[in-house]
């Protein structure tokens, strides 16, 4: 069959396959044949969780949450209230419309009603912290959104305030915002890093003006050199840079020149994702013009080229969507094995429980995971009646937490050891895997993974697909034919 160069110029895309011990750099020249094209350009998770999110449930209710909570703090330091954990707060409002933006958010300049909104987070608080019987340790705090830049300077100086009111931060962890680079100054960075923001990572999707202007986000590239120069100034631990490849008007050429830019540029991670076209359920995609959206080959090429270019300057690929500079401490957690992933996607952070605070935030508590209400009245009114505000979620199963920790492995390792995961659970792996390890044989022949007799491995060229490796393994997706609510592999 002959063979289609996806990769424009044929690039060498060397991609860090190091996990463990001495990080080694493999030489790939990505050549994929239209018919694995065909069968690789499907929907998938994402897996920021296991089981995703579409599968939470209304049954499950805040009563649970609370319960959930509640034997957290029982269990003291053994797996509870002494281990840290991470909190998300969802900040959803935004000045404009993004078009290409599946986030939860509110569009209004009416900053008016940023107050209810604050107050409500308190009250969320105070009833989590109730549950749990105590101020827990954080050593993770995420804010995102929406635009967490869109609260002026005692909006932001309020909400932290509560929260370092109510939960003890430790001072060596990772506390980080999300800013949409129009929205922010040198002296707003600078009251960032006051109120303890050690991590920003700025919006950026791609520098080539006429795909802004295609998206609604104009922002120049020598406004976002700036913050980036200010934000070094100032002392942040560190910088991340958003990426999206798949917008209307990108080639493959025009995204190269973005990369180059954004590589110049020196954050010290990237997150670059596909952008995922779903005008059916996101009604600002409605605004994109479908014939403008690149074709699947070129989106390939894109990420090809991405891999080449951004490792060429020196980025480690830590894997799916994420680069990071080599000292970097998402880097180094990858090289030692430490690699873990939740829903703001890949951490250095334990696997540890998560508070998600606000309208649609998810949390994860043991072994539950649950969802606040998606609109603000709904967010309201259960808090009125002093409720966490949750209206779905899930308990996993023994059978979840078993695949859970299987698609984790994939995902953050590009390795799974039949051993450690027979330890762990007390299971036959061979046995209790049968259908799916049949199943990878596929994905063997189609070098995408190494099969050994204590396990696999992702190969290379198999890490543009890990999100396909990873589904092998995933039993609610193998029995759901409808996949159109997820983003397209590639």
């Amino acid at each position: 069959m002959e063979h289609t160069t996806l990769s424009r110029g044929r690039p060498d895309t060397s991609i860090e396959s190091g996990v463990a011990g001495p990080t080694t750099a493999t030489a790939v020249a990505p050549e994929l044949t239209e018919a694995l094209l065909a069968r690789m350009d499907v929907p998938g998770p994402r897996y920021t969780s296991y089981p995703t999110a579409d599968r939470f449930v209304e049954a499950f209710s805040a009563g649970h949450s609370v319960q959930a909570l509640a034997q957290r703090g029982d269990l003291g330091g053994v797996g509870g209230a002494g281990v840290p954990m991470s909190i998300y707060v969802h900040i959803p409002f935004c000045e404009s419309v993004c078009y290409y933006c599946a986030c939860n958010k509110i569009v209004t300049r009416d900053h008016s009603r940023v107050a209810a909104y604050l107050k409500a987070l308190e009250h969320e608080l105070d009833l989590v912290c109730q549950a749990l019987g105590e101020a827990p340790q954080v050593s993770q705090l995420h804010f995102g959104g929406g635009t967490p830049t869109y609260l002026d300077d005692d909006e932001l100086r309020h909400v932290v305030g509560m929260i370092t009111a109510r939960v003890r931060l430790l001072p060596q962890g990772e506390h980080s915002i999300e800013i949409d680079p129009r929205t922010v100054t040198r002296d707003r960075l600078a009251l960032l890093k006051d109120l303890g923001f050690n991590r920003v990572s700025f919006g950026v999707q791609d520098f080539d003006p006429a795909v802004q202007q295609a998206v609604h986000r104009v922002q120049p590239h020598a406004q976002v050199e700036a913050l980036m120069r200010d934000a070094r100034e100032l002392g942040f631990e560190s910088i991340n840079v958003d990426l999206i490849y798949g917008l209307p008007r990108q080639t493959p050429e025009s995204f190269e020149r973005t990369v180059r830019q954004v590589a110049m540029l020196r954050p010290d991670r990237i997150a670059m994702y596909g952008y995922a076209h779903l005008p059916t359920r996101f009604k600002p995609q409605r605004r994109i013009v479908s014939a403008e959206l690149p074709s699947g080959a070129d989106r390939v090429g894109m990420l090809a080229q991405a891999l080449a270019g951004f490792v060429s300057h020196g980025y480690q690929y830590i894997g799916m969507d994420h680069f990071a500079l080599p000292e970097d401490g998402l880097a180094q957690a990858k090289r030692q094995g430490r690699l873990h992933r939740n829903f703001q996607g890949y951490s250095t952070q334990p696997d540890c429980d998560l508070i998600g605070l606000g309208v649609s935030a998810i949390s994860r508590i043991g072994a539950t995971y649950s969802q606040n209400a998606k609109t603000l009245d709904e967010y309201y009114d259960l808090l009125k009646g002093d409720a966490l505000p949750v209206v779905r979620g899930l308990a996993l199963t023994r059978d979840d937490l078993v695949r859970r920790a299987v698609i984790m492995s994939i995902m953050c390792h590009g390795r799974l050891s039949y051993e450690s995961v027979a330890l762990a659970h007390l299971i036959d792996v061979r046995q209790y895997f049968a259908q799916e390890l049949e199943a990878l044989q596929d994905l063997a022949r189609d070098g995408l993974v190494t099969l050994h007799d204590d396990g696999l491995e992702v190969t290379p060229l198999g890490w543009y697909f890990v999100r396909s490796v990873a589904m092998v393994f995933d039993r609610h997706l193998r029995a759901d034919r409808s996949r159109e609510r997820f983003s397209k592999v590639i």
